[in-house]
């Protein structure tokens, strides 16, 4: 059996910074506590947490990312290669601020020749950190998204069209 681990980063009570962290508790209330998927609060410091990623086939990752230049909320995914670049073999972490780089790079020497391929990040543009527990419209939309691209992962459902069709008419224009 396949196994998938979900992470999401963040500190709850930086406003934005928490989104990662808000996209778990929605995934866990969703999902529950089935035997192929675990689902991940990495807070801040969670050097532990890493060692629960044996076993795991595939890894999902969600992060709060700030000074874009782009408008909170906006949704990044990032593809295999910039994943893969930012593995490095002996990162410098502070151990209360833990990122998805650094995380991903932690894990492939704890998991060595078991690290999984399927990798996917999902970053959420964020400019709020200021020390609150309420997250922006914006971004919690963005991380409202986050669950449902990861649930189409997940489970794919056919999705239920329920906007008007319409029919291209048979006359030609004059």
């Amino acid at each position: 059996m396949e196994k998938t681990a979900i992470l999401g980063f963040g500190n709850p009570v930086r406003s934005d910074d928490g989104i990662g962290c808000f996209v778990i508790n929605a995934l866990q209330k969703h999902w529950g506590n089935p035997p192929d998927l675990s689902i991940l609060d990495m807070g801040t410091s969670a050097f532990e947490v890493l060692f629960q990623l044996q076993g795991h086939s595939r890894i999902i990752l969600v992060d709060a990312v700030i000074n874009t230049g782009e408008p909170d909320g906006t949704l990044y995914r990032l593809p295999a290669e910039a994943i893969e670049s930012s593995i490095q073999d002996d990162p410098m972490v502070f151990l209360h601020s833990l990122k998805w780089d650094q995380a991903l790079s932690y894990a492939k020497k704890i998991l060595g020749a078991n690290f999984p391929s399927d990798i996917s990040v999902y970053l959420i543009a964020v400019s709020n950190t200021r020390l609150e527990v309420d997250l922006s419209e914006a971004v919690k939309a963005a991380g409202l998204k986050v669950v449902d691209l990861i649930n189409q992962e997940l489970a794919p459902e056919p999705v239920e069209n329920n906007s008007p069709v319409f029919e291209q008419s048979q006359s030609t224009p004059n």
